[in-house]
């Protein structure tokens, strides 16, 4: 048994609570996982609130919490290739298991060996956020020297992006709250305050015909606000409202494979990449970590250790 934080039926943070589980087995090309760190994402309380059906209206309740974790293999379900008991590893729990749990049950083939080097902590970071970044410019497969604005640059996703854009040398613009001025400046970004004016006018001062590409990690009207940015509407996407398809541009396509972790992992591994953990929180105070990415008001990365 291990104690998992969870919910049994769709709404609203009041649904949410604590319970026991038994440790799930693993089946076909599946990996059992002890869990020593979970990140938090936007996407917990969508998929908690049931705005994500299509990825969870299949799960039985209770349903735990989380979406990425990275801890130790326990069992190997049959036919599981390239990991063995006892690695230390990363991955999605696209199984429907959770995260935010003492165990879990990870896909094999979205499930990657971390280096010696890396925590934990950070590793968890690498699936939803990292892969997503990585995913992102894979899709826009920008030249060296393209320009590219990042809306919401301080955020889970927006810090990754543009490290790796800047590694990528590409000239990254970002928006964001005066608190993650520093953030962005740090990972080689112009930063544009969003709460100081105008911000299109003053994204428009440093790009007269628009940006080579747009990113969007905000969604709302702050997507449909930049989204004329971008030189063309095929340089348009988003990694949070697939509402931008009505406005000419695209979702991002998510690969979900061993290949994208093991990539991000090494990055981070080679001091390219930092996901800028901003909380660490214990599976107790969970729900507080949620509902600071909840508020939209998170800055940088939070983490639960099942550690503390």
């Amino acid at each position: 048994m291990s104690t998992a934080l969870g919910y049994r039926t769709f709404g609203g943070a009041d649904v949410q609570e604590f319970f026991d589980r038994s440790e799930p087995l693993p089946g076909p090309l599946e990996v059992l996982v002890r869990v020593a760190a979970a990140g938090v994402n936007p996407l917990d309380h969508l998929l908690r609130s049931g705005h994500v059906q299509e990825l969870n209206g299949h799960v039985p309740f209770p349903q735990v919490l989380g979406m990425e974790a990275a801890g130790t293999v326990l069992a190997l379900g049959a036919e599981v290739t390239g990991l063995a008991v006892g690695d230390r590893v990363t991955g999605f729990a696209l199984t429907g298991a959770g995260t935010y749990a003492g165990t879990t049950l990870l896909l094999a083939e979205s499930t990657a060996r971390i280096p010696d080097t890396l925590s934990e902590t950070w590793a968890a970071t690498i699936p939803v956020a990292g892969t997503t970044a990585l995913d992102v410019l894979d899709q826009l497969a920008l030249p060296a020297g393209a320009s590219l604005l990042v809306n919401g640059i301080g955020g889970g996703v927006g810090v990754p992006l543009a490290q790796l854009a800047r590694d990528r040398g590409l000239v990254v613009v970002g928006t964001g709250s005066a608190a993650k001025r520093e953030r962005a400046t740090a990972a080689g970004a112009t930063f544009v305050d969003y709460t100081a004016g105008d911000v299109v006018a003053r994204l428009r001062a440093q790009a007269p015909d628009g940006f080579d590409a747009v990113v969007d990690t905000v969604g709302g009207d702050s997507l449909r606000s930049v989204a004329p940015l971008a030189a063309k509407p095929d340089a348009l996407i988003s990694a949070a409202d697939p509402s931008v398809t009505e406005l000419g541009g695209a979702t991002v396509h998510r690969l979900l494979d061993r290949s994208g972790l093991e990539r991000v992992a090494g990055l981070m591994a080679a001091g390219r990449l930092d996901p800028h953990i901003t909380g660490t929180y214990p599976l107790a105070r969970a729900e507080e970590a949620l509902a600071l990415v909840e508020s939209g008001h998170a800055s940088g990365k939070l983490v639960i250790d099942m550690r503390l």
